[in-house]
């Protein structure tokens, strides 16, 4: 299936690590350019190298999401050095576990501008070119928007944002052509997660009993499929007729009745 996005230029917020980096690799894999932005950690240096040594036409560019005016300047410098942007991932966040009980309202608050903001700031800085070419927004928010979890009350709240954005975004930007859609992950091995799992007294048994509780095939996610869904969803071709939809790419852990398992 040709999805059109050979020669487009693609801006992935955290697009060296976890999920993100899946996203760039899905990107490169049709033909366009990435740009990556956020910190540069060492995950994101191995990833770096990986696909400089491949020859891979991405560029890794350092910023603190959480200031707006990085987030300015990242867009302007891709207005300089590339002249075009024909897709932007929102996909950079983390799991804070800022809670209800044991946070505080300026917790709450730092949390929203590292989960949050950087998701309209870049959506906003980045619109003129968006608009020329009649470009693409995708959000990654998670299935806690639709849940809850319990002890992460920030997070829920940015994601739940994310939600709200991606209809607000695809009804204001219908007049340019522009397809605003949400991808919402459940249980991914990222990095991320794997330093949460080895949290846990006994990581293997309750990786195990999460992998159980997922209805389809009773394993976690893997972060290429949750790619395939974002890269899909920024074809112009074979998806130029979706706007305002959230998909959760989670085997059926959000919606499916857990019993069945």
């Amino acid at each position: 299936m040709d999805l059109g996005l050979e020669g487009h230029l693609i801006l992935v917020t955290g697009g060296g690590a976890g999920i993100g980096a899946a996203i760039t690799r899905a990107c490169l894999a049709e033909g366009t350019r990435v740009v990556s932005l956020g910190r540069i950690s060492e995950h994101v240096r191995q990833f770096r190298a990986e696909l400089h040594a491949a020859g891979s036409p991405c560029e890794f560019v350092h910023a603190e999401l959480a200031d707006t005016t990085q987030c300015r300047r990242a867009v302007e410098h891709i207005q300089e050095k590339y002249g075009r942007l024909d897709g932007l991932v929102n996909n950079a966040g983390t799991n804070d576990g800022i809670s209800l009980e044991h946070g505080s309202p300026d917790r709450f608050t730092e949390s929203l501008r590292h989960n949050l903001l950087h998701y309209y700031a870049l959506a906003h800085y980045a619109l003129p070119l968006l608009k020329a070419h009649k470009g693409a927004i995708v959000n990654i928010s998670s299935k806690v928007a639709l849940t809850g979890q319990g002890g992460t009350s920030a997070y829920a709240a940015a994601k739940g944002a994310q939600l709200a954005l991606t209809r607000e975004w695809a009804v204001e930007l219908l007049p340019f052509g522009i397809r605003v859609n949400c991808v919402l992950p459940a249980e991914v091995m990222t990095p991320q997660y794997r330093q949460w799992v080895s949290t846990q007294p006994d990581p293997e048994a309750a990786l195990k009993r999460i992998a159980e509780r997922i209805p389809l095939g009773h394993r976690m996610t893997d972060a290429a499929e949750i790619a395939a869904m974002t890269v899909f969803l920024l074809s112009p071709t074979q998806s130029g007729h979706t706007t305002g939809q959230q998909l959760v790419v989670d085997g059926g852990y959000t919606h499916l009745d857990r019993a069945i398992t």
